[in-house]
């Protein structure tokens, strides 16, 4: 039992050290553009999930009228570009926070 624990310890050191792999590579960061695209996704993706669930509530159409029709409801062209505006907004404003501190 001693050992398995040892072992389990040697792994999450050498997991957590700054030595390279066996194969001498780091592992590959995302360039800033594709961090940027999953973010912003992200955040596009919890402003539609918010908007989802507003329609299952109890002031919503939702439960009467169905899931096809509530992603119907949200899915339009200023969503959208509301989606994209505040995610881009969002983005930003955690960039500054990231550099800042």
């Amino acid at each position: 039992m001693w050992e398995e624990r040892a072992m389990e310890g040697a792994r999450i050191h050498f997991a957590m050290s700054d030595e390279l792999p066996k194969n001498g590579k780091r592992p590959r960061k995302l360039t800033p553009v594709w961090r940027a695209l999953i973010e912003v996704g992200f955040i596009v993706f919890l402003y539609y999930s918010n908007l989802l669930m507003g329609e299952f509530e109890s002031s919503g159409h939702g439960l009467s009228r169905g899931l096809w029709w509530a992603v119907h409801d949200i899915l339009t062209g200023p969503n959208f570009t509301i989606a994209l505006a505040t995610a881009l907004i969002g983005y930003l404003v955690f960039e500054f926070l990231r550099k800042r501190f």
